[in-house]
């Protein structure tokens, strides 16, 4: 077999050096089963490292909106998802399974965020060795899988990490139907490409660059085939994305009214924070112009920061209208191409010694932020839990329960004390005429008649905000009212920025 025909039996594009065994011989054996094997390793260490303390943090009140929609029946999750969160509901469904059989812990919530990543971290390492070589492969193997935003969404029950997944084999996937365009190679695509419109309608952004670079494709090459195939191959994938987009639009302005909406000085603030520490983030940028620099690789490296930066762009400019859209963690799809490009520049170091060297660093960089990961504040604090401890202490059967709810339902603060009781503790929610489940909804609907609804419940666990005696501070005016009619304080304890007040009956 000639050199020529070596290279393309390795997959190698052009301008790619074909691999060497080391004795000589291109594409060796061995050095070939190595390399086959790349992204078994780098998904088992991003796994390995993601769950790493994944236990340690509480539950911040997204994460508690995810167990709360995960525990209940499937057919009251299908209702709730008819009137709220409608963009999570593959996810949330997905999550409800797997409690089902393995329970809600927080680390057992969180794991299938860190599946999800180790998943992404293989398709990371395909990805850069099909653009650039086995050494880039090997160094963003290694980079993924210790960025400390990797880490943070590795650890969070919510669905980042799928998108960042399913966009991250989309992008693999797309470059080897480009190779070669057939059906069974479109197929697998349009998968991907319906599981990030289905785990997070944002996400759709990255088929921006993807049209860019079939079409920088045929303009070289002139097939028009390709073009159809991929032009088709999206149509079809979109058919069940279309209807969650149109419901998630009816929902939209109860879910996300409160992002604002962007600045220039905001996508800054994005690049820093995807990828979860300023410093790591600087190192990246800097890593990532390396490949753009020099002659060898530069397509793919183009591709590349299509894939990386034209989300961004398009999500800044669409988020200049009524709806914003530009938040962090909804671009961290982008993530993994940043990554690939940052590893193609460490590859490119020369002396080599010089690219371990630099990696070495970058990890380094973000050892801080990883720590502050797994501490219990990053979060959220400890609040929820001692609360429940302090009401599973002095428990007795038929105590009510009213959380601080109202204008500041969205801080779940009676997510954060029902998650940490134990089974045998059952309060009422006295102020709650429907509850969540009944209502279909993530949140109960709460009495007009607050005194009502309050009846002869003879003690009542009171958890609002803490920095003033008064313990029905930040309570509707009516629920405080009747309570500090018919109850007196007996006995009141904060728990850092809450209170929690036990009150009993007096007429």
């Amino acid at each position: 077999m000639t050199t020529s025909s070596t290279a393309v039996a390795a997959g190698a594009g052009p301008g790619r050096p074909v691999e060497n065994d080391g004795a000589g011989r291109p594409g060796g054996s061995r050095a070939m089963r190595r390399a086959r094997l790349d992204w078994l390793w780098a998904a088992v260490l991003t796994f390995a490292v993601a769950c790493a303390g994944s236990g340690n943090p509480n539950l911040w009140r997204d994460e508690l909106a995810s167990w709360n929609a995960a525990t209940r029946g499937t057919g009251d999750l299908v209702e709730m998802l008819g009137n709220v969160d409608a963009v999570s509901g593959l996810y949330y469904l997905l999550l409800h399974g797997w409690v089902s059989v393995v329970g809600d812990s927080a680390t057992m919530l969180r794991m299938p965020s860190a599946l999800a990543m180790a998943g992404a971290a293989a398709f990371v390492v395909l990805t850069a060795r099909k653009a650039f070589d086995r050494r880039t492969a090997v160094f963003a193997g290694f980079l993924f899988a210790l960025l400390p935003s990797v880490t943070r969404y590795g650890q969070e029950a919510r669905s980042y990490a799928f998108a960042v997944l399913a966009v991250t084999a989309a992008t693999w996937l797309l470059l080897r139907a480009l190779d070669r365009s057939t059906p069974a190679r479109w197929a697998p695509y349009a998968v991907a490409v319906a599981a990030a419109g289905l785990f997070h309608i944002v996400s759709l952004l990255f088929l921006l660059p993807h049209v860019l670079i079939v079409l920088l494709r045929w303009w070289q090459d002139r097939r028009g085939r390709t073009v159809v195939g991929f032009a088709v191959t999206v149509a079809v994938a979109l058919v069940p994305v279309v209807p969650l987009v149109l419901l998630g639009q009816r929902q939209v302005g109860r879910q996300i009214s409160w992002i604002k909406t962007p600045h220039l000085r905001s996508i800054a603030d994005v690049w820093d924070t995807l990828f979860g520490s300023p410093l790591v983030a600087l190192a990246v940028a800097a890593l990532a112009l390396l490949p753009l620099a020099g002659t060898r690789g530069r397509r793919p490296a183009v591709e590349l920061v299509l894939v990386g930066a034209a989300p961004i762009a398009a999500a800044w400019v669409v988020s200049q209208g009524s709806t914003s859209y530009f938040m962090d963690r909804y671009l961290l799809f982008t993530m993994p191409a940043w990554v690939v490009l940052a590893a193609a520049g460490l590859a490119a170091l020369r002396p080599r010694p010089l690219g371990v060297v630099g990696l070495a660093a970058v990890i380094l960089l973000g050892l801080p932020d990883q720590r502050q990961i797994r501490t219990e504040t990053f979060k959220s604090g400890r609040e929820g839990e001692e609360a429940a401890r302090i009401i599973a202490k002095g428990y007795r059967p038929g105590d009510g329960f009213v959380p601080v709810r109202g204008s500041d339902s969205v801080f779940m603060v009676d997510f954060q004390v029902e998650y940490s009781l134990p089974e045998r503790v059952k309060l009422r929610d006295v102020f709650a005429q429907r509850s969540a489940v009944a209502s279909d909804d993530l949140f109960p609907v709460e009495c007009e008649q607050p005194e009502r609804c309050l009846g002869t419940t003879r003690r009542v666990w009171v958890v609002t905000w803490s920095g003033t005696p008064n313990p029905y501070h930040k309570l509707p005016k009516e629920q405080a009212d009747v309570l500090e009619k018919h109850y007196r304080l007996v006995e009141r304890t904060k728990v850092r920025d809450l209170q929690v007040s036990l009150v009993e009956r007096v007429r």
